[in-house]
């Protein structure tokens, strides 16, 4: 899957592209049928809210086949290549569940600046390709974005260790009142199987879901290979150290695994 010219240059202006129907109901229920099972596990990578519900699943591409062949999905892999103009890698992967009642806030944050501050990833040569495993609407804690923020750079953070379970770099109330007063804000919407790409610069946060209706967002932050981080203060599953190139896999593998399981039944 590439990019048309248009969507390119959504993407330098805007920070962003939203793609519907990139996936079809068949592949998005085979990732569906291993949550279960993901969110019952007790292991470091799965992280919790204060109330118990799942917060984040890191690397679930090493403990779920379907989420594995999604970390090296053409139709995910070759936008963020054309766009980095490189190989790429996965830097980060993970699961985001927003549950019914309970999901909680992910803070005003831009991704590169935790990278830098964290990883020692050199450049802004990455960034984020999400994946609706729900449909995600005005009800169930969607992704907030400000349009053209990426153009500011890197911006001052301070690092927010109690609103939430997950430490994170976070923009001040004056600096998001002053970027949404000029450019607005964008509210990523779409049923499942739509993709949001964004850049890794793209000023972003989600809402608590105090509706009924839970969503899962899968994340891939992709880094070009030669702008690989630097420094490893946190746990491998957090930052990957494995700088490999991703080789995709054929188009059709979710359905393929699909109809594999079936068989199998």
């Amino acid at each position: 899957m590439k990019l048309t010219a248009e969507q390119l240059k959504q993407f330098d202006d805007l920070g962003y592209v939203m793609l519907q129907d990139v996936f079809d109901p068949e592949e998005v229920g085979v990732l569906t049928a291993d949550l279960p099972r993901i969110y019952e596990m007790d292991r470091p990578e799965v992280w919790r809210e204060n109330t118990g519900v799942v917060r984040t699943a890191f690397a679930a591409h090493r403990y779920s086949e379907p989420f594995r062949y999604i970390g090296e999905h053409p139709r995910l892999i070759e936008p963020v290549k054309q766009l980095l103009d490189g190989e790429v890698y996965i830097h980060q992967y993970k699961i985001n569940a927003k549950a019914a009642f309970d999901g909680d806030v992910w803070q005003w944050h831009q991704d590169y600046g935790t990278w830098a501050r964290d990883d020692g990833m050199p450049e802004p040569r990455a960034m984020n390709i999400a994946l609706f495993i729900d449909d995600v609407t005005e009800f169930n804690g969607p992704l907030w974005v400000i349009p053209g923020s990426h153009k500011q750079g890197v911006m001052a953070a301070g690092h927010d260790l109690a609103t939430t379970s997950y430490p994170l770099w976070t923009l001040d109330k004056a600096s998001i009142t002053d970027l949404a007063f000029e450019h607005g804000m964008f509210s990523a919407k779409g049923k499942a199987g739509s993709v949001l790409m964004f850049h890794s610069n793209l000023v972003h946060a989600s809402s608590p879901n105090i509706g009924p209706w839970g969503r899962t967002i899968v994340y891939l932050s992709l880094c070009e290979v030669s702008n690989h981080i630097t420094q490893f203060k946190r746990e491998e599953w957090i930052a990957h150290r494995d700088f490999t190139p991703i080789t995709p896999l054929p188009d059709d593998c979710l359905r393929d695994l699909a109809r594999s399981a079936e068989a199998a039944e």
